[in-house]
């Protein structure tokens, strides 16, 4: 690993934490002049996923769309940020074992039978965006299905 002060090559680990996918450590220069301490990060790089919209068209993936819509769901509701990101990190997954291309559909699902699990009032949010719901009666439906 190259310092990023000196610019030699010789450096050490001197400390090696994992979590959730990525690899912190922190390193020491050995050059005797420098000497300074810095810290990297490694994260597996996940592949590029297409999402094949309702209308045909593709997108890529986007991590950030995802948590957005998630986060809107569960505004106002006891739910931490730490679990929006586990449900997240679970959809990528999934996602990734799947293939190169997904339908925006499969993500709506992965993220509904979440919320479903999780909290069943943010489920009903996503759900009412999700399928479009179009008076009160398919609120009535879609929560009459929730309390079974």
């Amino acid at each position: 690993m190259k310092c990023p002060f000196c610019g030699k090559l010789e450096t050490r680990v001197t400390n090696k934490r994992d979590s959730d996918g990525t690899v912190r450590r922190r390193r020491e220069c050995l050059n005797g002049k420098c000497r300074k301490r810095f810290t990297t990060y490694e994260k597996m790089e996940r592949k590029v996923i297409i999402v094949v919209k309702k209308d045909s068209r593709r997108e890529s993936y986007k991590r950030e769309k995802l948590t957005a819509g998630i986060t809107k769901a569960c505004e106002k509701r006891p739910v931490s940020y730490e679990k929006i990101e586990q449900i997240v990190n679970d959809i990528e997954t999934k996602l990734s074992r799947k293939g190169k291309e997904t339908k925006s559909t499969h993500i709506g699902e992965l993220v509904m039978g979440a919320l479903k699990k999780l909290d069943k009032v943010a489920y009903v949010r996503f759900a009412s965006v999700y399928k479009d719901f179009k008076d009160i009666s398919d609120f009535r439906k879609e929560i009459k299905d929730v309390a079974r």
